[in-house]
């Protein structure tokens, strides 16, 4: 679970399946005062995976900018570059996301109605979560 802030727009390919799959960044911050007083912050930059209607949901709602909630896997794959390099990948494979802007942004999770492809009412009156309510 990540609550943070969209690093960059989200980009969304298909792959040759035809599955949508979406990219983007979240920062999470950290804040504290160290020993002598001063106010420290760090950032940390994750990676997030999203796909199918979820990948829709974000490439359409979301921007730099946007604080959002994440739920998902982490997961680390590899692969080798043309020229014979191996590269490695930390993601978070999103199965929830809740958009936090103020501007009234629906709820959005994975819990999609395959037969309409739309958010089931349930699943949205189920994953209201107001911003006061978060204990960090």
């Amino acid at each position: 679970m990540i609550l943070g802030n969209i690093t960059r727009d989200p980009e969304t390919r298909t792959t040759p399946q035809g599955t949508n799959v979406t990219t983007f960044s979240v920062a999470t911050n950290l804040r504290w005062v160290n020993a002598a007083g001063e106010r420290q912050d760090k950032a940390e930059y994750h990676n997030v995976v999203a796909w199918r209607k979820l990948a829709d949901i974000c490439a359409q709602y979301l921007k730099k900018g946007s604080k959002v909630y994440v739920e998902g896997r982490i997961q680390t794959r590899s692969w080798d570059d043309a020229q014979g390099q191996k590269h490695w990948r930390t993601e978070i494979v999103a199965d929830n996301m809740i958009m936090l802007d103020k501007a009234g942004a629906p709820v959005v999770d994975n819990q999609i109605d395959e037969a309409t492809s739309q958010v089931s009412p349930e699943a949205a009156a189920e994953e209201t979560i107001n911003v006061e309510e978060i204990p960090f």
